[in-house]
């Protein structure tokens, strides 16, 4: 019997800065250390990503954690072009940013100027929704939604998924504080991102 492979966990990488790494993947959080070894997984299309890293019987730890976030990526190719693993496509529609409910109320500008490096057209953004009382809730994807504002960019597109109550009272709290759509998103310094959106964060859930 062949001996099962330790793996060590996997960890994703939330810096921008890491010299591991290329900083394209940064960029679209796509760096994970499994011990001390990078992988890599770059987007490279609304659907397809090449993965990257030393040991291939690891990759597919790496795509299911890289999926969580970026559940509409179902090709994943290695840098010989053989496919390593496949999922059933996820529909997308093309929708109006105007029409997107955020469940955020910051952005972070050093978030910001990494996000800008690859958001230039519609095609770059791909964004997680949930329907809630009429109206299209963002998941995630918030900094990508006020870069494409920003930018002149008008629609995106976007996946229907699941999502845990707190992103509905996320959204509902951003109506109340008048944040309904990406364009009254509040560009804010990374510390007091950190400080405004933690605290929040933390009250909300230690009420729970």
């Amino acid at each position: 019997m062949k001996k099962e492979e330790y793996m060590p966990g996997v960890n994703r990488i939330n810096t921008y800065t890491d010299s591991r790494f290329s900083k394209k993947v940064l960029n679209q959080h796509g760096a994970f250390l499994i011990g001390d070894e990078p992988y890599e997984v770059e987007i490279v299309s609304k659907t397809d990503a090449i993965i990257r890293g030393k040991n291939p019987n690891f990759y597919e730890s790496v795509i299911e954690n890289f999926r969580f976030y970026a559940e509409h990526i179902t090709n994943f190719w290695d840098e010989s072009n053989n496919l390593v693993k496949t999922y059933p496509a996820v529909e997308l529609v093309r929708i109006s940013i105007a029409e997107i409910q955020p469940s955020q109320f910051y952005v972070d500008e050093i978030k910001k100027r990494a996000v800008s490096d690859f958001v230039y057209t519609e095609e770059d953004l791909v964004i997680p929704l949930v329907k809630w009382e009429g109206r299209n809730v963002s998941v995630d994807g918030h900094t990508r939604l006020f870069v494409a504002a920003e930018k002149g960019i008008q629609n995106v597109y976007g996946f229907y998924t699941k999502a845990d109550d707190y992103v509905r009272d996320f959204a509902a709290e951003a109506i109340r504080r008048n944040i309904v759509s990406p364009y009254q998103l509040i560009e804010v310094k990374h510390r007091d991102y950190e400080k405004l959106w933690f605290a929040f964060c933390d009250e909300y859930f230690s009420g729970k």
